[in-house]
Formats: structure tokens, sequence, C-alpha cells
């Protein structure tokens, strides 16, 4: 049987998952935004601008909400752009 611990983790993770998973999207016409953020974030190791518009935009706005959302490199790596 579980304890009491085990069983409230169950019942709170699916509670917790979305807002920690979903970001506000992003239109397609807000690239220019997100790009310069990811390059913000990204430094010196980060792609040409070019290279990064071009998956910008065949990303989807839920992930181009990700990239505006993220503050660190590692949390870049989790969108799908």
């Amino acid at each position: 049987m579980m304890n009491n611990k085990t069983a409230l983790l169950l019942l709170l993770c699916p509670a917790l998952l979305p807002g920690c998973s979903k970001h506000e999207p992003v239109p397609q016409s807000q690239c220019d935004k997100v790009v310069a953020h990811a390059k913000k974030v990204l430094g010196s190791k980060a792609p040409s601008t070019a290279e990064m518009n071009k998956q910008c935009q065949g990303a989807t706005d839920d992930a181009r909400g990700c990239v505006l959302a993220a503050d660190k490199p590692m949390k870049l790596l989790k969108c799908d752009f």
C-alpha cells in the first residue's frame, strides 16, 4: 500500500505539471523578438540570426512561447524550437 506522502505526491503531480510546462503562445509575427531573446540567452554560442529566424518561422506558437520564457540555455534545450 502507498503511504500518505506518496499518495499526496501522485495527486499533486498532474496539477503541477501543466503550470510548469505551458507557456503563453507567441505568434510567428513576433519571431524577431523570439530570436533576439534566444540570442541574448545563448550569447556567443547562438546560431546565426538567419538560421534562428528560419527555425522560429517553422516552430509552433507554444515553442516560441517556451523560448521567450527560457532564461538559461538549458531551458532553451527543452523547447521544441
